[in-house]
C-alpha cells in the first residue's frame, strides 16, 4: 500500500482541480526509474491509470504504480514539503537502504533489486 499525508493528499488535489479535464482515471502515478548516484530516482507524475497499474486510493486520491516499481515503492508515505530548497512531493520508502546526500536518488536491498527484475 501506497498513502498520502494531508498535506500531500492537499497539493494533489489542487493540482487535480486546477486541470479542466480530468478523467475520473486520474491520478498521481509513482515509480522509479534507473538513475542518480544511489542507482534509482522517484518518478512522480499527473496520469491517467494504464492496465498494468495496481491502483491505491489514500484520502480520496488515486496512485499508480506500474508493476515493476510496485517492489521499490511499496509501504511509501508521500508528503508536501517546503524549504530552503524549495517545495515539492517527498517520499518516505521504508525499502530505501541508502540515498544520496542531495536525497534525489536511492538504494534498495539487493533481494528486492533481483526479484523486482
Amino acid at each position: 500500500m501506497i498513502t498520502l499525508t494531508d498535506k500531500g493528499a492537499e497539493k494533489v488535489r489542487e493540482f487535480l482541480a486546477s486541470q479542466e479535464t480530468v478523467a475520473d482515471s486520474a491520478g498521481l502515478r509513482v515509480g522509479v526509474r534507473g538513475g542518480g548516484c544511489s542507482g534509482f530516482q522517484y518518478a512522480l507524475a499527473f496520469d491517467e491509470q494504464r492496465d498494468e497499474d495496481k491502483v491505491f486510493e489514500d484520502k480520496g486520491i488515486r496512485l499508480l504504480v506500474d508493476r515493476p516499481s510496485l517492489p521499490y515503492v511499496e509501504g511509501s508515505v508521500i508528503d508536501f514539503v517546503e524549504g530552503l530548497q524549495g517545495a515539492g512531493f517527498k517520499v518516505e520508502n521504508p525499502n530505501v537502504i541508502a540515498a544520496c546526500g542531495c536525497g534525489s536518488s536511492f538504494r534498495v536491498a539487493e533481494e528486492e533489486q533481483v526479484s523486482a527484475v
